[in-house]
């Protein structure tokens, strides 16, 4: 080797060890630290020792093969300009990799996080409007008793028992379409299916106005078609996780796209007071549907099924993504291991703790402002503000709650399995005992439970709610359509037994409606702490082979 050839490797080397160094010390990885020092190394032998110098260029290239052997052929690869260039590609693969919020995959987390808050809103806008909408006085043509609004809208005359299957009414929709809409969103992809149902369910709450005046048959079945439009979007996007979310970024992906049902939950009761108040209450349906329609169309230009089709992204980010998800396989199938699935006990338990964690959730949702009317007898503006204060708390609880759940795993301080069990147990037990103590407490204290209540609970997203990507990753679509169902059901039943109570006494209803849920909810977290799994199931694998 002559002198002139060592020193263009040693120039690289210098060029190398000063990018090193000028990186910020989050990014730099193992392979980079490598070669700082094997740098390092070569140049306090090549450069500080003058005889070494010399007597390399004293030799024929033959001689200096034999004595350096495998060991010096070794680094002249990673000098070489090949070498150089692929640990800087290692790097920027890294860098990729710390990039977070600001990826393209978090990316698509927001997008999902903008259609569950225009879904959501959508669903439980009539929660707060329906205050507006009945008249409880029971005298037609005169507003609401206890919300006197400045424009002049129309009010109904609808029993407790009407406006408690009224409001569970759009669930009857998602329970006819969500098994079929997992299936089919878990074989041709979310990204249309999701984009032309939340289109759909836009449409739809823009007529809500014209089929209430029409009576309430007409409203009921206007909210079935939403509830069928719905179900179809919540399957959706469940199909785009596990084509894009790496296993240890799970749980903060999913919980950016699952919290817009908080935040969805939160503007509409904040706002829908005031919507109510100053503008009557068809305006909450016509902004709800007008927002939903422009997101739909937004939606079909920046989302993609998979990061292989994506034009914007990065090579190193979609590199990162498909390697990471190169140990599963998450390709959908028309086939479908229903009789495994019908005797797995770990599906099972997802699938009976959403049913019993909904009937809680459920009752806090669509009940509260009902609550909050008849007990306590507050206007339409306090009665938002306070029903929308405890999503705004669950909101915060469940992004930093996904933070630290991704910790634990990231640092391997708790096993997958442990995590899940872990965040299931303080999102289903703490809520159980707050929910059975609240009758008995004062107004305030009352409230502060209600918070409580409502910003644990939703620890359990990162919990049993996302495990599906866990146990079965090619069938969490599907699965999601379990679940949704079985939540659906509960939602169901919940609000007309709640409906059913407070007839009887509103009173002494409460107290009973605050009872079964806590109870429901405590059997929940029991079942999935006894038989939850977090490993992929067999008949999850591709080796499957009992199918249907």
């Amino acid at each position: 080797m002559s002198i002139m050839e060592l020193s263009s490797n040693i120039d690289e080397f210098l060029q190398a060890t000063t990018f090193c160094h000028n990186l910020p010390q989050a990014i730099m990885t193992d392979s980079i630290k490598d070669l700082v020092g094997e740098a390092t190394l070569w140049e306090k032998t090549s450069l500080m020792d003058p005889s070494n110098t010399a007597s390399i260029s004293e030799k024929d290239d033959t001689d200096l093969q034999k004595e350096e052997g495998n060991e010096q052929q070794h680094r002249k690869e990673k000098t070489s300009r090949e070498g150089i260039h692929s640990y800087y590609q290692r790097a920027k693969r890294g860098h990729d990799m710390k990039k977070g919020f600001w990826s393209v995959r978090y990316g698509l987390a927001v997008m999902i996080h903008g259609s569950n808050l225009i879904s959501t809103s959508q669903t439980f806008g009539l929660s707060i409007a329906i205050i507006a909408m009945v008249n409880n006085t029971g005298q037609s043509n005169q507003s609401n008793l206890y919300a006197s609004t400045d424009a002049q809208v129309p009010v109904y005359e609808w029993s407790p028992e009407d406006q408690g299957f009224l409001l569970s009414s759009i669930l009857y929709g998602i329970v006819i379409i969500i098994i079929p809409s997992g299936y089919v969103a878990g074989v041709l992809g979310g990204k249309k299916i999701s984009g032309i149902s939340l289109l759909i369910s836009s449409v739809l709450i823009l007529l809500i106005p014209l089929a209430a005046d029409q009576g309430l048959p007409y409203l009921i079945f206007t909210r079935i078609l939403q509830g069928l439009a719905q179900g179809m979007n919540l399957c959706a996007l469940q199909a785009l996780w596990p084509k894009w979310a790496p296993p240890l970024e799970r749980t903060q992906m999913s919980n950016i796209g699952f919290s817009g049902t908080t935040s969805g939950n939160f503007i509409i009761i904040l706002v829908g007071g005031f919507l109510c108040q100053s503008l009557g209450w068809p305006s909450i349906f016509y902004i709800c549907g007008g927002i939903g329609c422009v997101y739909s169309i937004i939606w079909f230009f920046l989302v993609y099924d998979d990061p292989t089709n994506h034009p914007f992204i990065s090579d190193s980010e979609k590199e990162y993504i498909v390697s990471s998800l190169a140990g599963q396989d998450s390709s959908p199938h028309w086939s479908m291991p229903i009789k495994a699935m019908m005797t797995s006990l770990p599906l099972w338990a997802i699938i009976f703790a959403s049913f019993c964690r909904f009937w809680l959730v459920s009752n806090l949702t669509t009940s509260l402002p009902m609550l909050l009317n008849n007990i306590f007898d507050y206007s339409i503006e306090m009665n938002g503000f306070l029903s929308a204060l405890p999503l705004l708390t669950s909101w915060i609880t469940m992004i930093i709650g996904s933070q630290i759940a991704g910790l634990l795993l990231s640092k391997k301080i708790l096993r997958l399995i442990t995590v899940r069990k872990l965040f299931t147990f303080l999102g289903m037990f703490i809520p159980s005992l707050l929910v059975l103590a609240m009758p008995y407490v004062d107004f305030l204290t009352a409230i502060i439970f209600l918070i409580l209540t409502s910003s644990i609970s939703v620890l359990c997203f990162s919990g049993f709610i996302i495990n599906s990507l866990d146990i079965a990753p090619r069938y969490t679509s599907f699965i999601t359509g379990l679940t949704t169902l079985a939540s659906s059901v509960s939602g169901v039943f919940s609000p007309t037994i709640t409906g059913y109570f407070i007839n009887q006494d509103p009173e002494s209803g409460w107290k009973n409606v605050f009872l079964v849920s806590s109870g429901v909810n405590f059997l929940g977290m029991v079942f999935f702490l006894i038989f939850g799994k977090a490993e992929i199931q067999d008949w999850a694998k591709e080796n499957t082979i009992t199918r249907f």
